[in-house]
């Protein structure tokens, strides 16, 4: 998700529950879509489902990027972000998968449900090992006091996080953001996962 930046998908939707506690601070707000315009700090969005969203940025907003990398470059110890459906078989499939930089270790640590996709879950933990498998690698991860694991296999997209900057923020670039929606209407964030050499943010 930094002076090497991290959005990461999960940090909204783990963050929930404690800002319903305090509602002045604002709601957890995902937004993914397509830059409409963007002009210093107000970043105007087209979401996905076809309405728009004008994200205020902080001042000292960050932005990142995604690179494609492979589950060889998946390695124990590696703090990951990965979504992932349960197979006809039970067991959970990646769907995409995200190495998170050292900066961003522990961050939204858990397991919760998703909605990339229907019966989508959303892990974000430590790699405790790797082992060979069908078609793929089983990957064996702890997260607070618990493990789990998930198979990674060739549907299964691999990314790594790289900074990004401002000049991201053009018209027709996809972006992910976790935003906070203010008891106002106003939408604010201090990150912004950007599209760059048509690569899409899409957690």
């Amino acid at each position: 998700m930094r002076a090497l930046f991290l959005l990461i998908a999960a940090t909204a939707a783990f963050a929930a529950p404690a800002l319903a506690q305090n509602p002045p601070q604002g709601t957890p707000t995902r937004i993914r879509g397509t830059i409409e315009k963007f002009d210093e700090h107000n970043l105007a969005v087209k979401t996905r489902d076809g309405q728009s969203a004008t994200i205020v940025l902080a001042d000292n907003f960050t932005v990142s990027a995604l690179t494609k990398k492979t589950a060889a470059d998946i390695k124990p110890n590696d703090y990951i972000f990965s979504t992932g459906v349960k197979g006809d078989d039970g067991k959970l499939r990646c769907v995409e998968l995200r190495i998170a930089p050292e900066a961003s270790r522990g961050a939204a640590e858990g397991q919760t449900a998703w909605d990339t996709l229907p019966d989508s879950t959303m892990t974000n933990a430590t790699v405790t090992g790797i082992a060979a498998a069908a078609n793929g690698q089983t990957v064996k991860v702890k997260f607070k006091d618990q493990e789990g694991e998930f198979v990674v296999d060739a549907k299964c997209e691999v990314f790594g996080y790289i900074p990004g900057d401002a000049g991201l923020l053009k018209p027709g670039a996809a972006v992910t953001i976790f935003a906070t929606k203010k008891p106002d209407g106003t939408i604010t964030a201090a990150r912004v996962t950007a599209e760059k050499d048509g690569v899409k943010p899409q957690f």
